[in-house]
């Protein structure tokens, strides 16, 4: 018989690195942005908002972890999939919370397992997704 360990959760010391790393990044970029880390239960772990960010950043930063956690995928993958007619069209609504199907949220793994997700708001989706692939990179 072979037991399988489950990986490392993801510690409130991994999200703040999360969180500082995508703060660099976005400052290099001259962007002010919102963080966002869940762990995987969607229980927040770390946040920060610049103070140059528009308010609701905030929001979309957590929507954003949220979804990319509920659905185990980069938020930028997930676009095509709620057009009209789409696999996820109706999918916000059959949810307790709302999603937002917007790049800038990571799911966060470990030995290929999800243990957290990561979201930015507050700059382009493009650039909000960068950001969270550049602090993801932080933390191997």
């Amino acid at each position: 018989m072979s037991t399988t360990l489950a990986p490392a959760p993801l510690s409130t010391a991994d999200a703040q690195l999360l969180v500082d790393a995508a703060h660099e990044a976005a400052a290099a970029a001259g962007v002010p942005v919102s963080v966002t880390v869940l762990d995987a239960g969607g229980h927040l772990l770390a946040f920060r908002r610049d103070d140059r960010a528009v308010l609701i950043a905030g929001e979309t930063s957590t929507r954003k972890a949220y979804t990319a956690l509920q659905l185990n995928a980069p938020t930028a993958d997930l676009v095509d999939a709620v057009q009209p007619g789409a696999p996820f069209h109706t999918l916000p609504t059959a949810l307790d919370r709302p999603l937002l199907f917007i790049a800038g949220g990571i799911p966060v793994r470990r030995d290929g397992r999800l243990i957290g997700a990561l979201g930015i708001g507050g700059g382009a989706p493009e650039q909000d997704h960068g950001f969270g692939v550049e602090a993801l990179a932080k933390l191997a």
